[in-house]
């Protein structure tokens, strides 16, 4: 199909995680929940690691362990960040299978996260994944209506 090949492919990023998606306006963070960081959704794991939700290649982990910076092929970058005020844990909690500058594809292992000591010493669990880069772009970002994802196969935000 020739026509096919001119249309503008769009990014697709799929759940890093099991579990449910919340609206980011519903993140207990005001940097999360005022869209600060960008537009995007969060999740509310249920066990599981981190998986990489799009092809592209890593170009940020916090110190601390507990966030993951992805460039998407196209340019979109995403910040995933696992638990709220996990920081504070100095990577405890969190193992990482990845490092910056990295070419990564979607479903491959990012980080093990240790979800039972990560609900006793942080403040929540709850992952927002934003896209940082998305006030920069003229992209258009559809976010999923779904109420349950699963890791690798449901998609979470689309942009065209």
């Amino acid at each position: 199909m020739v026509f096919g090949f001119f249309k503008k492919a769009k990014l697709q990023i799929v759940a890093p995680v099991n579990g449910e998606i919340v609206p980011l306006e519903d993140v207990p963070d005001p940097v999360f929940s005022q869209k600060m960081m960008g537009e995007g959704v969060a999740m509310v794991p249920e066990g599981g690691n981190i998986y990489a939700p799009v092809n592209g290649t890593i170009i940020l982990i916090a110190a601390t362990k507990h966030a993951v910076g992805i460039r998407a092929d196209d340019g979109t970058e995403i910040l995933i960040h696992v638990g709220l005020e996990t920081v504070a844990l100095n990577g405890t909690g969190f193992s990482l299978a990845v490092k910056e500058g990295e070419k990564i594809s979607v479903g491959q292992l990012l980080m093990e996260v240790d979800w039972d000591y990560i609900k006793i010493h942080a403040k929540s669990i709850v992952t927002p994944i934003v896209i940082t880069n998305s006030q920069q772009t003229a992209k258009q970002y559809n976010l999923s209506n779904e109420k349950k994802a699963v890791q690798g196969q449901t998609i979470i935000i689309s942009a065209s």
